[in-house]
């Protein structure tokens, strides 16, 4: 019942921590209140992944005349969709089954709670057992947050887990929230045939990306059929017939929408509530742990990290630090996270991925900056691809050449990025980037121009 180190939670911060922990020599155990792999194998990144490759497999058969091949009809199953999709689901968490036996790492079921003196507390099918650990992680993610007029009740006012297993395609949906959560499945649901309402309080959807990113997805989505409203929040939802009559109040007015069901897509909150955090004292603050650059609270041996803690909510994050966190108790050195380094991607048709500073945001830094800007209007591969709708924006600091931003939008552009993210930690300059040769036709070539249109070298152009 003595570990060095037991993790509460086994999502992609919890299990990765566990396994990097077995490999430093370490006696592990993870405690799991559901299925292994947390929210993001079984309700999160990959399910959602899963759905949608099948809409955008439905969007090429829609289109396959523009690529010379004649389908005959071409329906979508909804019911054989969303099945595909848990079977991916259910595959990764088996996955993770496989890692902890091959690791070596006890899996512990239940609910865990801690306890003073370096104990957890994992109740199953009410009955409480304590485990001793010399050091603990809390890695317990989150969940959808509520807003007070937007109360999920799992039928008509649903969150991300029910969107992913409806029983039926809605006729109409309304999305609150134009995050990656809620554009993604405003794109999957747009593309299934379902008639979406896109509220966005801010003035751009996709709010966190550089604006240029931002207006070109609007357009995209307007395309594809989204009324999107923007500067706009709902007021109420009524339930009380068959389905949903949604009041949506903007700068211009108030409107009723009606449609069968609404989607809550307006972030997460941590799941801090009877994990043990007021009985130690430990520290939080605004609804998260706080902890220092290796993920230590106020309270030796209490560790936490992933969504429960500040800083991005994203699954690789959690991972990041999960390893970081391991790595520093088992007495070595490793390097904090660089926060501003941290890829963000969004997963809808076209795809969004960015890292570092927006234009507006290096330039409120103070920066001096050379933008350049490549269309894949431009681009061979987007081109023969059918798909040049996008760009790839890189920001430079002109003094010292410095990349500071990398914004994108387009087919596969989240596969792309991770060139700009280790070019950042390389402290890569532009005319390095400019002179890397890259292979072509790629939609990658893109970079290089987008680089090489900064410094005005810009080729095909």
């Amino acid at each position: 019942m003595t570990y060095d180190l037991i993790v509460i939670g086994s999502g992609p911060g919890g299990y990765v921590a566990a396994i990097r922990a077995s490999q430093l020599g370490m006696k592990v155990a993870i405690v799991e209140r559901s299925e292994l792999g947390g929210i993001c194998l079984n309700w999160g990144c990959i399910p959602t992944k899963a759905l949608l490759k099948s809409a955008q497999v439905f969007e090429y058969l829609k289109h396959a005349a523009d690529y010379g091949i004649k389908v005959n009809g071409g329906e979508a199953d909804f019911a054989a969709v969303v099945k595909r999709s848990r079977g991916v689901a259910d595959g990764m968490s088996k996955g993770v089954q496989f890692l902890m036996r091959k690791n070596k790492i006890e899996v512990i079921k239940g609910t865990g709670k801690l306890v003073a003196g370096k104990k957890v507390e994992v109740t199953t099918d009410g009955k409480a057992t304590v485990y001793e650990a010399n050091n603990i992680i809390v890695a317990v993610g989150a969940r959808s947050r509520e807003l007070p007029n937007l109360k999920i009740d799992g039928k008509k006012i649903i969150g991300y887990r029910e969107a992913m297993v409806l029983p039926t395609l809605p006729k109409s949906m309304v999305i609150v929230g134009s995050g990656a959560i809620g554009s993604e499945f405003a794109y999957f649901y747009a593309t299934m045939g379902t008639k979406v309402t896109l509220v966005e309080m801010l003035p751009n959807i996709v709010p966190v990306e550089d604006e240029e990113v931002s207006k070109t997805l609007l357009k995209s989505f307007t395309k594809l059929g989204i009324d999107v409203r923007l500067e706009a929040s709902v007021q109420s939802v009524d339930i009380s017939g068959t389905g949903c009559k949604v009041k949506i109040k903007d700068a211009k007015a108030e409107t009723t929408v009606d449609c069968d069901v609404v989607l809550s897509a307006v972030g997460i909150a941590s799941n801090l509530e009877n994990i043990g955090l007021e009985d130690l004292g430990i520290i939080t603050d605004k609804g998260k742990i706080v902890v220092n650059a290796f993920y230590q609270t106020n309270i030796p041996g209490i560790h936490a990290i992933g969504d429960c803690v500040g800083g991005q909510a994203l699954a690789h994050v959690a991972s990041a630090e999960g390893i970081i966190c391991v790595e520093k108790m088992a007495g070595q050195n490793p390097e904090p996270l660089n926060y501003n380094n941290i890829p963000g991607c969004t997963y809808c048709q076209p795809e969004v991925a960015s890292v570092g500073y927006t234009e507006k945001q290096a330039k409120a830094a103070g920066y001096e900056l050379k933008i350049g800007k490549f269309p894949f209007s431009a681009s061979g591969k987007a081109s023969a691809a059918g798909a040049k709708d996008g760009f790839v924006k890189l920001i430079f600091d002109a003094k010292y050449g410095e990349l500071l931003g990398a914004h994108m939008i387009g087919m596969n552009v989240t596969e792309m990025i991770a060139e700009i993210v280790v070019a950042r930690k390389l402290e890569t300059t532009g005319h390095e980037i400019i002179k890397s040769v890259h292979p072509h036709p790629t939609m990658s070539e893109a970079i290089m121009e987008a680089a090489a249109a900064a410094y005005g070298e810009v080729i095909h152009l």
